[in-house]
């Protein structure tokens, strides 16, 4: 087996099986290998079988301390052997951000539940795509880890969306994740913040780094400790309670409204001036060009970004014991740009980890 195939098989951590009978009891009903009572209760928050007179939600994901969770939900047909079950959920936990490719298999594995009424054969499909990264059947469809790359997951969202919601606001995001802020984003719809969520790591595509997303939050104290402990990030939210909680961000977006508010604390960090009004031009021409494709888009906004940290360079130099590139705060000041640039440069620099200690 290749080291890639093989590394690919081992990214999954494990599957479960959430089931609400025609009672309206909801139970975690099985999972291989095993779980976690904390993860298990936070997936049977998720999967939105417990929540009364609520719109089932095909499929959710998210994050919780650098584990990801991807829950199908189905509803059982009268013609299913489930006759005592009225939903259920698949939930596969992994290593790795790549809602397409765990959105096919939990189909498959939901499939192969509703004909055979047991975990049986959700689990040998389960081992099979574990160590050989496929499992194949007639009847349930066949699925080959290979076949979704990791790097197509990662531009897969609009940037033209964005921005055709929000225009030159679009670089009050740009800024905030270039300095590794704390975006919340809110909308009552689960599929609407996964969307919006997903594609915002995208703007600071040098650093191809999808942690930082934490696309389905609830206002709950574990999840929200969790959070807390990232330095930056954007987590999604379908309770507008969270907008009363400027503890968690530092820019909150109300998807539903198309607002975006900065926080109080980071308006000094955030504060606009000529680079950041040519970045956001720069994206607006960019995702406005019936022509361009996402990934053009992407790239564009990236070879902008290069060009920030080029005028970053000039004024770093070698730390004292050699590790790493550190700001000199005195070459950047005589420089004597605008002061929104020079406020901008310096606190790039602390999130990149430059500053001296």
């Amino acid at each position: 087996m290749a080291a890639a195939e093989l590394a690919d098989t081992q990214l999954m951590l494990g599957v479960g099986l959430i089931e609400k009978d025609t009672n309206g009891e909801v139970l975690w009903v099985w999972c291989y290998p095993s779980t976690t009572a904390t993860l298990r209760n936070l997936l049977l928050r998720k999967c939105c079988l417990t929540d009364e007179n609520k719109l089932l939600h095909p499929f959710v994901f998210g994050q919780y301390r650098r584990t990801w969770f991807y829950i199908t939900i189905i509803e059982v047909p009268d013609s299913s052997i489930l006759k005592k079950v009225t939903h259920f959920s698949i939930v596969l936990t992994a290593k790795d951000f790549n809602p397409e490719k765990y959105a096919a298999f939990t189909r498959i594995l939901c499939r192969m539940y509703l004909k055979h009424g047991s975990p049986v054969k959700m689990m040998e499909s389960y081992i099979a795509v574990l160590t050989k990264g496929i499992c194949q059947s007639e009847e349930n469809g066949s699925f080959l880890s290979k076949d979704f790359d990791a790097r197509k997951a990662y531009p897969a969202g609009s940037i033209k969306d964005i921005v055709s919601q929000f225009g030159m606001e679009t670089v009050i995001l740009h800024t905030a994740l270039m300095l590794k802020k704390r975006i919340v984003v809110y909308h009552p719809k689960i599929e609407a913040v996964q969307e919006f969520t997903r594609t915002l790591p995208a703007l600071v595509w040098h650093r191809q780094d999808w942690t930082i997303l934490h696309s389905y939050v609830h206002l709950n104290a574990d999840e929200l400790e969790a959070l807390q402990m990232c330095t930056g990030y954007v987590a999604g939210f379908v309770d507008l309670e969270v907008s009363n909680r400027p503890d968690l961000y530092d820019v909150f977006v109300n998807l539903a409204e198309s607002e975006i508010t900065i926080a109080p604390l980071a308006k000094e960090a955030m504060a606009m001036g000529k680079l950041h009004k040519e970045m956001g031009q720069l994206i607006v021409q960019s995702a406005e060009d019936p022509e361009k494709s996402e990934s053009q888009v992407i790239q564009d906004i990236a070879l902008k970004t290069r060009e920030i940290f080029t005028n970053l360079a000039p004024f770093s130099e070698v730390s004292a014991d050699g590790e790493k590139r550190v700001l000199n705060l005195e070459a950047l000041k005589q420089k004597r740009f605008p002061p929104a640039t020079e406020n901008f440069l310096y606190h790039l620099a602390a999130a990149e980890q430059m500053l001296k200690i």
